[in-house]
């Protein structure tokens, strides 16, 4: 299985690799295959591939269900 996570790109530099930020975490993404993607575009992000822009509301919910992994694990 594959997980691809919501990413809100923070800056884009002339390589076209971004940098975003996952969950307060900052990370490096490719926008090769997202090119239309712009600084504040939330992205969906596998393997360090920018591979679909989102909308806000489609990444809020993921990221609601991604912060409640813990307790569904916890509770087993």
């Amino acid at each position: 299985m594959c997980l691809a996570i919501p990413a809100k790109i923070i800056a884009i530099d002339s390589s076209k690799i971004a940098q975003v930020d996952i969950l307060g975490v900052s990370r490096e993404a490719a926008l090769d295959l997202v090119p239309q993607a712009q600084v504040g575009d939330f992205i969906l992000v596998h393997a360090g591939y920018g591979i679909e822009v989102i909308s806000e509301a489609d990444a809020q919910e993921t990221l609601d269900l991604i912060a409640e992994f813990p307790q569904l694990i916890a509770d087993g």
